[in-house]
């Protein structure tokens, strides 16, 4: 099942998300129903990275005094499973890839992926 974790609040979301086919896909808003450890161990599966997931922008990392250089795989994925604001997101997962976050490179992946619809 395709499936899309999002934040509904979160304009680059939306830009992102507006233009594309998303009928058949599960849509899953992380505020109001955070990720599930199983649905983040399937997501580290695809990455093998933690920290690949983790948000870096997250405003929990200065309320909190996180120093994000000393956090190993072990706390990104506490970290993750603690609030839905350090996800990366969007993050579009299909039968056998996963998009991750808003970045170029993602961006024109997952533009490829939805046939060259606007992204």
């Amino acid at each position: 099942m395709k499936k899309v974790f999002y934040l509904k609040t979160c304009g680059t979301n939306k830009k992102i998300m507006t233009p594309l086919n998303l009928e058949d896909w599960q849509l899953r808003e992380i505020k109001s129903s955070p990720v599930t450890e199983a649905e983040l161990q399937e997501m580290y599966e695809r990455t093998q990275s933690y920290e690949a997931l983790f948000s870096k922008k997250s405003t929990q990392i200065k309320a909190r005094g996180i120093d994000v250089q000393a956090l190993q795989e072990k706390d990104y994925k506490a970290l993750l499973l603690d609030h839905y604001s350090f996800l990366k997101r969007p993050v579009f997962i299909t039968d056998d890839e996963i998009f991750i976050g808003n970045d170029k490179k993602n961006l024109e992946a997952l533009h490829d992926y939805f046939g060259n619809q606007t992204v």
